[in-house]
């Protein structure tokens, strides 16, 4: 006898439309596109420039809104919340990880990775902050403030931070974008350790091949809409499928 398991998700949307302006001028970013992100899973979303990758994670964490269809985080559809219970739920059950790295330049990496906490006036666990700092490899930079600090350790911060609520999902967008090489394998294999180690669930948003090989899954996108799935990537299955938009034509 065979047991049905059904996937947890962190995040999701399901027949997901947006559209940008009105008229002839209106630009369809997505298409109904529904995707659920599996918790403890670390998802990346690619696809050719103008696919609308960037527009679904905005739309999944509930930092823009769709034309039609739902966007969800757990059980909870975000359309029927108002924009206080927005806010909260976005401070409470979302990180976010951008390309720029958003610290605060006056506090110390400590007080960075747990601003969050401090804008809620809520306390969080110190063996949960000590193993965070453990993790990303900051114990002897916590007294640092960031100009003190190389690009790939100040987003190492900001990963940190993101994390430090014990968020439902984390989502990045191109977290790697200001690093060279190394600083971004390094934050990449932070974001893996977090998920493996720590039971983490991560979405990321990447035009990197190499990136997006560190996720457990990629979902692609063009012009709009969900055109595949692949489990277990590397960097050449990634490339290679990306190689097939530009041989089909995909937006630019």
């Amino acid at each position: 006898m065979t047991t049905a398991t059904t996937t947890r998700h962190a995040a999701g949307v399901a027949d997901a439309v947006k559209v940008y302006g009105s008229g002839d001028t209106a630009v369809r970013a997505l298409d109904g596109v529904s995707v659920g992100f599996p918790a403890g899973r670390f998802t990346a979303i690619m696809g050719p420039s103008g696919s609308g990758k960037s527009t679904l994670m905005h739309c999944a964490a509930g930092l823009d809104t769709l034309t039609s269809g739902a966007a969800f985080i757990g059980d909870t559809p975000l359309s029927t919340l108002d924009d206080r219970r927005l806010t909260l739920l976005r401070r409470d059950r979302v990180g976010f990880v951008f390309q720029a790295f958003n610290l605060i330049p006056t506090l110390t990496v400590a007080e960075n990775i747990t601003l969050p906490l401090d804008l809620a006036g809520a306390k969080g666990s110190r063996e949960w902050i000590d193993a965070l700092v453990d993790v990303v490899g900051l114990r002897d930079r916590l007294h640092h403030r960031p100009a003190e600090l190389s690009g790939g350790q100040q987003q190492r911060v900001a990963v940190a931070r993101a994390f430090a609520g014990r968020p439902d999902v984390v989502f990045a967008d191109e977290p790697t974008g200001n690093l060279d090489s190394r600083s971004g394998e390094e934050v990449l294999n932070l974001l893996g350790r977090a998920v493996r180690r720590m039971d983490r669930t991560v979405v990321m948003v990447t035009h990197d091949p190499v990136a997006a090989a560190h996720a457990d899954e990629v979902v692609f996108l063009a012009d709009g809409r969900l055109v595949d799935r692949m489990e277990s990537p590397t960097a050449d299955k990634v490339l290679d499928r990306m190689k097939a938009f530009d041989t089909k034509g995909g937006r630019s």
